[in-house]
């Protein structure tokens, strides 16, 4: 019993100090080429990305395309997404600049607005995204990273949370168009 009871210890504070290894957004900061969200999304992006449960299994496969328009700190960004289960989705994102690092986003499926801050190559996204599942929606915590790679490709891994319990991730891959 006391073995146990040692064993189950050693899970929790492992889980526990495993939860404590955070990224850090800072340490991003000297990584280049810096990451310009208005040029980057001005014009027309695709990504290709796939979504995975909690095990690693991926459960979804999508192509999404972009279509970015910018105005001084303000910008749209029009979301077509294809499914590899033949559904397809939009989502337009409304964005604005509130300082020289730092955007909050707004769309339709989000819960209140995205804070998102750039530091060095890395955009860092925080949001609530409304999931319409077969059977009603939930809300659901995304914590959502970008790293531009170079001038054309951006890299995105999104691991996404309910009650704190990791749900699953989305990876994309980004390719910004030539014909902006």
């Amino acid at each position: 019993m006391k073995l146990l009871l040692n064993f189950l210890f050693l899970i929790f504070l492992s889980s526990m100090l495993s939860g404590c290894a955070v990224q850090n957004l800072e340490s991003y900061s000297t990584e280049k080429p810096n990451f310009d969200l208005k040029n980057y999304f001005q014009g027309n992006t695709t990504g290709w990305g796939i979504v995975q449960d909690r095990s690693g299994q991926v459960i979804k496969r999508f192509v999404v395309k972009i279509v970015g328009k910018f105005e001084g700190k303000k910008g749209i960004l029009d979301e077509q997404f294809n499914w590899s289960d033949g559904k397809k989705d939009q989502r337009i994102w409304k964005l604005e600049k509130t300082d020289s690092n730092k955007w909050i986003g707004f769309a339709d499926d989000v819960i209140g607005s995205a804070s998102g801050e750039i530091v060095g190559n890395t955009l860092r996204w925080k949001y609530t995204l409304k999931l319409d599942l077969d059977d009603g929606s939930v809300n659901v915590n995304f914590d959502d990273w970008m790293y531009l790679v170079d001038d054309k490709v951006l890299m995105n891994n999104a691991k996404f949370f309910k009650f704190g319990i990791l749900l699953g991730e989305v990876t994309l891959t980004f390719l910004k168009s030539d014909e902006s």
